[in-house]
C-alpha cells in the first residue's frame, strides 16, 4: 500500500513533526487553514475512525495538542475535525487541530447548515441513530 501518512509515520517522508508517541504522530499540515494547523495520525494504518479501537488514547493526544495549539499559537480556541472518507484527501485517519481566533473568517462549519423538517423528523433521526448504536454495541468484535 502506498500511503503518504504511513510513509510520514515511518520517517520515509519528512514532515514537520510536533508530537510523537508509540501510538500516534502529529505534524504541521502543509496547507494549513492557519499557522499551527496540525494533523494527528495513528501510526498504524486505519482509513477511518470506525476502524480504530484506539480512540481513547488517540483523543487524549488530541486534547493535549488542542491545548498546545491554543497556548503555543496564542489563539482564542481551536477547531478539531475528522473526515471519514468524504473530503479525506489522504485515506489514512487524521485529526485536524486548528488554532482559531475570534473573527478569523471561518464561519462555523465549512458547509451550509439546514434544519430538520419537523420535530417528528428530528425524533425519527434520533431513534434511527439510537438503534444503530444498539446494533453496533451488541455486534461481536
Amino acid at each position: 500500500m502506498d500511503c503518504l501518512f504511513c510513509r510520514i509515520a515511518t520517517g520515509e517522508t519528512p514532515a514537520a513533526t510536533v508530537f510523537e508517541d508509540q501510538l500516534s504522530l502529529a505534524f504541521l499540515d502543509h496547507r494549513p487553514l492557519f499557522p499551527g494547523h496540525c494533523l494527528l495520525i495513528p501510526k498504524a494504518h486505519y482509513e477511518t475512525l470506525t476502524e480504530v479501537d484506539l480512540t481513547g488514547p488517540l483523543f487524549v493526544n488530541t486534547r493535549l495538542l488542542a491545548g498546545a495549539v491554543e497556548e503555543g499559537m496564542e489563539s482564542d480556541g481551536s477547531f478539531v475535525a475528522v473526515n471519514n472518507r468524504v473530503s479525506q484527501s489522504v485515506p489514512h485517519l487524521h485529526i485536524h487541530i486548528v488554532p482559531r481566533r475570534n473573527k478569523d473568517g471561518l464561519r462555523g462549519f465549512f458547509w451550509p447548515r439546514g434544519k430538520y423538517e419537523s420535530a417528528a423528523h428530528m425524533e425519527g433521526v434520533r431513534d434511527t441513530l439510537r438503534a444503530a448504536i444498539g446494533r453496533l454495541r451488541s455486534a461481536p468484535r
